[in-house]
């Protein structure tokens, strides 16, 4: 995305017919876990029984990886029938350069506004007024995962917040398990988001991402964040490096590690281990600290193409996808919560209950970073959590007059 504004200039005019078949759609995304692979089925079999067809092209990896491939083939004149990117500014200069399907016609057809919730997510995928994307799902950020069966064997309570959770991680790693499972790059940075919530608190997410307070990204508040991050580094092993989300999650849920900090896609993994929420695993909203959900999520884009039928099946798809009965099915396999509040999530386990009752609360709902920072900042303050992460010389002081820097020059 950084580059994008440059390949930008020359690419509309690139556009291609997309697949032969009148509703074949060839979709990119990067759901390629176990628990995200079975979440893309609901949406492919639902796909092909509403008479599309849907041609998977998953792509490996992160969304860091997937991003730019996505980017790259819509600007070259090579773009797929759909594909997924998160709620947010990702897709912002595709927008502004004409290259993307707007649906507004379809979400005013169909009162996307009346049941899509909270309303920010439906503003997320809007531009001069128009609407150009479809949340799918809410994923938040603000969890922790733990397995208390780990704590229990280290010989203390599986903690209730990050405070008993810091207390406690010196005994596990004596009884040889990672306090603290993790990956590295964003997963790192993810790690640094949650805790300026649960320690700094909301007020201090907006005055740093929606604000770009300067002052605010280097004050006593923050400092207490990178001191959580200091103590974090401290509680990974060095085996973090390289090692992607799913495998961390693997390391919870398979009892040698006592804790994740990840997204609420987590609970996928554990899903498809057969592991029961509150009893095999425990969930921490807000870290325990503050019971507050950032509401970020995925949401699928349809690139623009020169044949009048695909379009129709673009639509086709974008319709399904908030419908009812996907949205039931697809988030209970995700382990995210739906963009509805008016269908039936009986089914839900005890980790997402505690997600939609937060939902339902006053004041208890934020954006996410994707929602309120440029890719080029959200690239900047990852590098940043990365290096500070991976170099245990790097000090609290340094780390915060460099992510003042940073905030100061944010868009």
């Amino acid at each position: 995305m950084r580059s994008l504004i440059a390949a930008l200039a020359t690419s509309t005019a690139l556009l291609v017919g997309a697949p032969a078949s009148a509703t074949d759609l060839e979709v990119t995304h990067w759901w390629t876990s176990g628990g995200e692979a079975a979440a893309v089925k609901v949406l492919a079999d639902s796909f092909t029984a509403a008479g599309g067809t849907w041609k998977d092209s998953a792509i490996a990896g992160s969304g860091d990886t997937a991003r730019p491939i996505i980017i790259s083939r819509i600007t070259g004149g090579n773009p797929m029938g759909a594909t997924q990117l998160n709620t947010g500014r990702d897709a912002e200069d595709l927008i502004k350069a004409g290259l993307m399907t707007d649906l507004t016609e379809l979400a005013e057809k169909e009162g996307w506004k009346d049941f899509i919730r909270p309303s920010k997510l439906l503003d997320a995928c809007m531009y001069e007024g128009k609407v150009y994307c479809v949340p799918i799902n809410i994923h938040s950020w603000q969890w922790m995962w733990t397995n208390p069966n780990v704590f229990k064997e280290a010989g203390v309570e599986p903690p209730k917040s990050w405070t008993e959770f810091v207390a406690a991680a010196p005994k596990l790693k004596e009884k040889g398990f990672i306090p603290l499972a993790t990956g590295d790059g964003w997963q790192v940075e993810g790690i640094r988001n949650v805790l300026t919530v649960a320690l700094g608190g909301s007020d201090l997410f907006l005055k740093i991402a929606r604000d770009k307070d300067a002052e605010a990204a280097k004050g006593p508040e923050m400092r207490k964040v990178w001191e959580g991050m200091e103590a974090a580094r401290s509680f990974a092993d060095p085996g973090f490096v390289g090692r992607q989300w799913n495998e961390a999650t693997g390391l919870v849920l398979t009892g040698k590690a006592g804790a994740q900090i990840m997204g609420d896609w987590a609970q996928g993994e554990f899903g498809l281990a057969g592991k029961v929420a509150g009893t095999d695993y425990d969930c921490l909203p807000g870290l325990g600290e503050k019971e507050i959900l950032d509401t970020g999520g995925d949401a699928f884009y349809f690139p623009k193409n020169s044949d009048p039928a695909v379009t129709e099946a673009q639509l086709k798809l974008a319709s399904l996808l908030v419908s009812k009965e996907v949205q039931v099915a697809f988030n209970l396999k995700k382990g995210s919560l739906p963009i509805r509040g008016d269908i039936d999530m009986a089914a839900a386990n005890a980790c997402m209950q505690k997600g939609i009752a937060i939902l339902a609360k006053e004041g208890a709902v934020l954006p996410s970073n994707e929602q309120l920072l440029s890719s080029d900042t959200q690239g900047q303050i990852q590098d940043l959590a990365a290096e500070f992460f991976s170099a245990p010389e790097m000090t609290v002081d340094e780390a915060l007059e460099k992510f003042s820097e940073i905030i100061a020059s944010a868009k």
